[in-house]
């Protein structure tokens, strides 16, 4: 359970907060001076610290100096009012994860928790390179000895003490946001800030603002300034998923960043100066982009300088008795099960299998089984594959799921606005999952959120958007397991 401090003189909402955030599952610990929230943060270990600029006997500034320095890693959102937006600003220059203003909106400071959690844990578990798999089950890890995986460990160790721009390839689900974080853990910034940006996840009109942030007054609702997620990692490592889906005009401003270590803010006119090292991954053709014009030649080619490829699982299949071995022991540990083990014929079943998914496939599927299993060794029946007809033998790489849904696809192309057909598309798949989800755990949401790999309060907030709240669920925690 991650535990949450909140740090604040105002004993009603802090109390309030609490109660809020313990509904949502985490473990609260209140203080109400900023000495206070010094001793609690010894004591208490908590994930993220939620800080309120203004406090009673030292400032928040203050404060938050003295956690950074004991604590590096940890997470900690500033609470300011509006007149004090330079503080702010002053205190994610100086290493705070991010800052909102009171009063805030609870929705929106559940989102920033959750990204706040996520970012810490990135920071402060490493990831290991682990060739033997099982040893390090407790932890995330680069796992498999194949030529192919062996080469990968190489080229981290090569990058990893420099601070070259590093662009990973591989398809999805090879683990390259693993391969990123392996390099900032190795690296001399592993104690500064590891900020990650997915370009797919990020609607295009807010992209560009989120990377670099805005003036006050540059557009409607800006009506204070913000820092953009590249300032937030000064001295630290920038990890930009999906760079390939870049829109153009944020590549060149994008190439301004690799080329002079400077950005602007929307609206700003003065460059301002930043020290961060960027990391990027894509699973897209760059060549094929630059020849299509939807990506620039200058950029690729100042992103290709050092490049390390992530295998397809189906091309180190040597490497899948360990990794099931890996995940069966991490994923118990995480769903607080029984590790079962698996029968030969399940891993024979999995042997079978093409992984067009690859490696996150292959944990997704594990998952599941593991959800349902009742402690004997996992078995053929137990292991769910994407298609319902037989498993595809190595070499066929056409999913039937895409052929199943290409209609569906055409369909919506034809009938729905441009500027509507990309979150169209999204919201009908997410509501089918989420159906799915809580029908296959019989409306438990957390067997629910488990099961897609996402948290309790993310559910919570996508069940209301699709308004599924009338679906039969239950609030059961998951059992804590022999």
């Amino acid at each position: 359970m991650n535990r949450i401090l909140i740090i604040d003189d105002d004993q009603q909402l802090g109390v309030s907060f609490a109660k809020i955030l313990s509904q949502e599952g985490y473990k609260i610990a209140n203080a109400f001076s900023g000495r206070e929230g010094i001793e609690t943060v010894k004591s208490f270990g908590p994930h993220l610290v939620i800080l309120d600029i203004r406090l009673p006997d030292i400032s928040g500034l203050e404060v938050f100096a003295v956690i950074h320095q004991l604590f590096p890693k940890l997470p900690v959102i500033i609470i300011t009012a509006f007149g004090t937006t330079d503080t702010a600003i002053g205190a994610i220059q100086q290493g705070a994860y991010d800052y909102i203003y009171k009063p805030f909106d609870v929705p929106e400071m559940l989102l920033l928790i959750e990204k706040a959690l996520v970012a810490g844990r990135c920071m402060s578990s490493p990831v290991e390179v682990n060739p033997g798999g099982t040893p390090l089950a407790g932890r995330e890890a680069l796992v498999g000895g194949s030529s192919q995986m062996l080469e990968v460990y190489k080229a981290i160790g090569r990058v990893s003490g420099t601070d070259a721009t590093v662009l990973i390839r591989g398809e999805s689900g090879t683990g390259k946001e693993l391969a990123a974080r392996a390099i900032y853990n190795h690296s001399r910034r592993a104690e500064q800030p590891f900020v990650v940006i997915n370009c797919v996840a990020i609607p295009e009109t807010l992209l560009e603002s989120e990377l670099f942030g805005y003036e006050k007054g540059t557009f409607t609702g800006a009506v204070h300034r913000r820092v953009g997620k590249i300032e937030q990692a000064r001295g630290g490592t920038v990890f930009l998923d999906e760079i390939g889906d870049m829109p153009l005009g944020i590549q060149a401003k994008f190439l301004r960043l690799l080329q002079e270590n400077s950005i602007e803010r929307l609206g700003g006119k003065e460059p301002i100066a930043v020290d961060v090292r960027i990391l990027a991954a894509t699973n897209r053709d760059l060549e094929a982009a630059v020849a299509g014009g939807t990506f620039r030649e200058d950029l690729y080619y100042r992103l290709r300088v050092v490049t390390l490829t992530m295998p397809p699982l189906r091309a180190r299949m040597e490497d899948l008795d360990i990794l099931v071995e890996y995940l069966l022991k991490r994923l118990s540990g995480e769903l607080a099960v029984a590790n079962p083990g698996i029968s030969i014929p399940a891993l024979t079943k999995l042997k079978l299998y093409d992984w067009p998914g690859n490696i996150r496939e292959l944990q997704n599927i594990l998952k599941k089984s593991l959800i349902f299993n009742r402690g004997a060794p996992l078995q053929p029946e137990e292991i769910t594959l994407v298609e319902a007809g037989p498993e595809r033998r190595q070499g066929d790489r056409e999913l039937p799921a895409v052929e199943a849904i290409r209609p569906w696809l055409r369909t919506m192309l034809r009938s729905e606005k441009p500027e509507r057909l990309f979150d169209a598309c999204l919201d009908q798949v997410a509501t089918l999952l989420l159906r799915e989800a809580l029908d296959l755990t019989a409306g438990n949401r957390s067997r629910a959120a488990k099961l897609l790999g996402i948290s309790r309060p993310t559910l919570h907030a996508k069940i209301d958007k699709y308004n599924l709240g009338t679906l039969s669920t239950t609030e059961e925690e998951l059992p804590d397991g022999p």
